[in-house]
């Protein structure tokens, strides 16, 4: 919408909010590269600890104390395994609950300015 302004001069109205949606592509070329490094790093440490772990938890604590210094008791390590397991897990979950929402977004947007 224009409206008249003095000396026939006209001026834009057009807000915010009156801004068509961005498309998939042009959503994803305003993705910052920090942004994508996230993306990247959120799929590819949680899959190479799970699959760098040790499966044995005394394994586990003599790496610990290799790189740390510090030791611990078999009990422990086991306890450390299965929760850097679960945290891997519930980590590539979420991944994965992320890219389907982002994906079904982006479908319903593309639908949307079609119609």
């Amino acid at each position: 919408m224009r409206l008249p302004v003095e000396g026939g001069r006209s001026m834009n109205s057009s807000g915010c909010c009156h801004r068509k949606p961005h498309t998939g592509r042009e959503a994803r070329q305003q993705t910052s590269w920090l942004g994508r490094v996230r993306g990247v790093a959120g799929w590819i440490l949680p899959s190479a600890l799970l699959a760098l772990m040790p499966k044995c938890p005394i394994c586990l604590a003599a790496y610990v104390a290799l790189f740390t210094g510090f030791t611990m008791s078999a009990a422990s390590a086991h306890i450390l395994m299965r929760t850097l397991i679960v945290l891997c897990i519930g980590t590539l979950g979420l991944c994965v609950v992320r890219l389907v929402v982002n994906y079904r977004h982006n479908k319903q947007n593309l639908n949307a300015q079609l119609n």
